[in-house]
């Protein structure tokens, strides 16, 4: 939550403080364009300008969350020099793909100055949808290490599994997540000829075979249930939405905020606020929706493997090695969780055996 009221406060404070207008004003003289044209050079200029006064407000704050919090519970495993290495990629890539949307904006806001917002949920939608695909291919791996799973009897027993449940997977990976947490996780990412099973190396190491198969059952499930299409529209409407909200708020506030028009890239600030405070106040619906899923999830996994104590002990075991909270607030609940607590899932699979017995 800390980070959402540092953000907003940069935001805010970088437009209202005129700030903006004197990056924006200065990116223009760098690329030569005028004032109310677009650029692509001066949208670039202002992005990274502003990317840098973000990091340096929001570097505090990641490396306590993201390192010394994580050390200080024991669930780290990063040297200090891995957890920057692996920040400044997750930060350049960050910078890469808010530029690739700045552009969109701005571009679209010069093409159709009435619509222009109808065109960037669109162009949006599409990149979602190609980074659903390429993810598992390019992303994941400039973070972890993947390799084929060498555990012969167990890749046979997950590829069965899939089968079963009518998904078909590319292969089984051995995820290397052990080189930066002690945290356990299997997925199955991907879609169509990129899906594949993604097993840690914490998992396999810890976990019996009964409790892996189990834990996949329930991804599986959300692959089954449709749970990525849906959660895709949902996405699209909440985008939609946001884009909406900027629009409204571009169009009047442009002026009395001093932009020098509506596609100003000063005004930047001013559409990440409006879109983002739809996104915050859609957050307890959308979190609500995803336990849901979550709970479907947990009944098909029970119903595929027929194994409730596996289930069971796999929870308790995930809760206790990732510090899960089983007794979250109704506020936390509604605000940071998008499964359900892990006290609930085992009383759902304990109903669940003392049913099928």
């Amino acid at each position: 939550m800390l980070s959402v009221v540092v953000t907003a406060s940069l935001l805010a404070g970088f437009l209202l403080s005129g700030a903006s207008a004197a990056v924006a004003g200065r990116a223009r003289h760098i690329a030569g364009a005028a004032p109310g044209e677009y650029s692509f050079a001066a949208v670039a200029v202002y992005v990274a300008a502003f990317a840098v006064v973000q990091e340096l407000v929001a570097f505090p704050l990641a490396l306590y969350r993201g390192f010394i919090l994580e050390r200080r519970y024991g669930l780290s495993t990063e040297s200090p020099a891995a957890w920057f290495s692996d920040h400044l990629k997750a930060a350049g890539l960050g910078l890469a793909l808010g530029l690739g949307g700045a552009e969109i904006v701005y571009a679209s806001l010069w093409l159709t100055p009435i619509w222009w917002w109808l065109l960037s949920a669109g162009s949006f939608v599409v990149v979602m949808v190609v980074m659903a695909k390429v993810a598992p291919l390019v992303l994941l791996p400039l973070f972890y290490r993947f390799t084929p799973l060498t555990r012969e009897s167990l890749r046979a027993r997950l590829v069965s599994l899939s089968e079963r449940a009518g998904v078909g997977v590319l292969g089984v990976y051995e995820w290397g997540l052990g080189d930066k947490t002690r945290r356990a996780n299997a997925a199955l990412v991907g879609t169509g000829a990129t899906r594949r099973i993604l097993v840690s190396d914490t998992l396999l190491a810890e976990y019996s075979d009964d409790e892996i198969e189990v834990i996949l059952a329930h991804e599986l499930a959300h692959h089954v249930h449709y749970d990525i299409l849906t959660g895709l529209a949902a996405e699209v409407l909440l985008l939609v939405a946001a884009f909406f909200a900027a629009a409204t708020a571009l169009a009047l506030w442009w002026a009395p905020l001093g932009l020098v028009a509506p596609n100003d890239i000063a005004g930047l600030p001013l559409l990440l606020l409006a879109g983002g405070a739809v996104s915050l106040a859609a957050t307890p619906w959308v979190n609500a929706l995803s336990r849901w899923n979550e709970r479907r999830a947990d009944r098909y996994a029970l119903t595929l493997t027929r194994q409730p104590a596996a289930f069971i002990s796999a929870m308790k075991r995930l809760a206790l090695q990732n510090l899960a909270e089983e007794r979250p607030s109704r506020a936390a609940l509604w605000l940071f969780h998008t499964h359900p607590p892990i006290e609930q899932r085992i009383e759902a699979a304990r109903a669940f055996k003392g049913q099928a017995a």
